[in-house]
This record gives structure tokens, sequence and C-alpha cells, in this order.
């Protein structure tokens, strides 16, 4: 018996135009099909992973109190993949809400205009096993939430010649980062 592989997601929005303009903009992706109040869009070999209903009435806006999905999550293979996304992003105007090391991931997250939450990601740990092992060892026991980091000062760390794996911990982040907010808090307050 084998496992599911995750096909997509379907956002039900009241800004179908927006929104889909957002997605496309931040995975890099395009619209494979689009009429009757839905939208498919890909960015890789799935026929569609991200998809948008907008019902023929307004919708309420999504509370940040509210149950239900956090965030959708997004993964790069290296650590220039993601800053390079993160620097075209902030080209066309999309900033960042907040950037977390994890300590197993290096993430970057965003607000879409209905106020979902997307991250975007490395992975710290070129295995599985030892991704599981950190988060089952004291460091994560102890906050696993993680610090926030300044985006820029690791763009620059890298053009300075920092080998990645100097970038991607909690002490690098922590080191370089101190005055930024509670990541956490940042989340919870949307």
């Amino acid at each position: 018996m084998g496992n599911p592989k995750f096909a997509h997601v379907v956002l039900q929005t009241s800004r179908l135009e927006e929104m889909r303009d957002w997605y496309c903009s931040i995975l890099k992706g395009h619209v494979v099909y689009e009429g009757h109040g839905l939208s498919f869009v890909t960015y890789d070999e799935e026929h569609h992973r991200i998809a948008f209903l907008q019902p023929p009435f307004p919708l309420e806006d999504k509370s940040p109190a509210a149950a239900g999905m956090h965030h959708t999550a997004y993964t790069f293979e290296h650590l220039d993949q993601l800053l390079d996304r993160y620097t075209d992003l902030k080209v066309q105007g999309v900033d960042p809400l907040v950037t977390i090391q994890h300590g197993v991931t290096t993430s970057i997250y965003y607000r879409d205009p209905d106020g979902n939450f997307v991250e975007m990601q490395i992975d710290n740990f070129p295995e599985v096993e030892d991704a599981t092992e950190y988060m089952m060892g004291p460091e994560f026991e102890a906050d696993p939430v993680g610090c926030s980091f300044d985006p820029e000062k690791m763009i620059e760390a890298r053009k300075s010649g920092a080998d990645v794996s100097e970038l991607i911990n909690r002490k690098w982040a922590a080191a370089t980062s101190p005055e930024l907010p509670n990541p956490l808090e940042v989340l919870a307050k949307g």
C-alpha cells in the first residue's frame, strides 16, 4: 500500500485576480486555466499546485484569530535560491512578514492578499534523519520556533564568501540580528 503525495491546495477568495498574480509572482508560476470563478496555477511538473475559487458572493476577511491552516511551505534546494527569490520579490514590492531560523529550516514568511501565510525555506540538514535528530535534541526542545534573521545581512555574508553552513544556524542569526522581534509574536499577530 502506497502513501499519497501532496497534489494541490485550493484557496477560496474574493480577490481572485490579486491572489493569482501574487502566487504567480512568489512561485514564478503560470496560469494553466482560468474561468468560471476558478484559476489553476502551477510552477512545476504538476498540472496545478494551487487553485483559486471565487464564489459569486463576497467573502468575509479571514481573522488572524480563526482556527484553520496556518501556512503552506515551499522548499528550495540551496540557500542562494531562497535569497535570490527574496531579492526578486523585494524588487516587486513583496516584503516578508518575518524571517525565522528554525534550526531545522531557514525560512522567510510572507502574507498573501487574503492574509494566508506562505513560507519559503531551505532544509538545513541534507538528510531527513539528521533533521529529525535535531528536532529531538535539546536546542529544538528549548525553543521549537527559533529566532529571526536579517536576509540582507545573510546576502552580504554570502557575497563576502561565507559558507552556507556558517549561516544556516541559530547562532549566526542570534549574533547578527539580536534586535529583531520574536518571530512567534509576529506570526501570532499576523
